[in-house]
């Protein structure tokens, strides 16, 4: 899929070797992974550690990125992760209190970012394997979408396939979609 945003125009001269573009990539998502470092209320030198960890693991993987436009919700995904690890490495009579108020923390611009990146990530991974069916498989799903719903007569009629046969067909596409590696990603994580 081509994407024309910002942020994937950024991945694309970061993969290249563009180390303003790697500078603006970190300026751009820096804060996201300081608020959440913040909600899982890291110390000073683990949000660091977090941060650096998160940083290596983006040099490391930023080839392996299919949509870039999905990069917040990458980076949201691995900074939280590596928070919990660190949380869960923590020794002491403290690490089981900090671990369960970390749910509890009234930060809403955190949340709402977080859960913002999280759409922005479903989205881009729906995106992906859409574009992976066959035409005719995108044509009857964007149909069986369509607002206001279609009727099976007239899907049947435009797509010259028996209305019987819509069902079946929806089904195939759809567990195709569950398949694929971006939506089998998010279903496990």
């Amino acid at each position: 899929m081509r994407d024309d945003s910002p942020t994937a125009d950024l991945v694309l001269r970061a993969r290249k070797g563009d180390a303003d573009a790697w500078d603006a990539l970190v300026a751009r998502f820096a804060p996201l992974i300081w608020s959440i470092c913040g909600r899982y209320v890291l110390g000073r030198a683990d949000a660091y550690d977090v941060g650096q960890y998160v940083w290596l693991r983006l040099v490391e993987q930023l080839e392996a990125i299919h949509d870039p436009a999905a990069l917040p919700g990458w980076l949201s995904t691995t900074t939280r992760r590596e928070c919990l690890r660190v949380l869960g490495a923590a020794s002491g009579p403290y690490a089981t209190m900090y671990a369960l108020d970390v749910e509890s923390l009234p930060d809403e611009r955190a949340g709402a970012a977080e859960q913002e990146l999280l759409a922005a990530e479903r989205q881009a991974a729906l995106r992906e394997a859409f574009a992976q069916l066959p035409p005719n498989g995108q044509q009857l799903i964007s149909m069986l979408l369509a607002d206001p719903p279609l009727p099976y007569a007239d899907i049947s009629a435009k797509l010259g396939i028996p209305v019987g046969s819509i069902g079946p067909n929806r089904s195939r596409y759809l567990d195709k979609m569950r398949r694929h590696p971006a939506i089998a990603a998010l279903m496990n994580a």
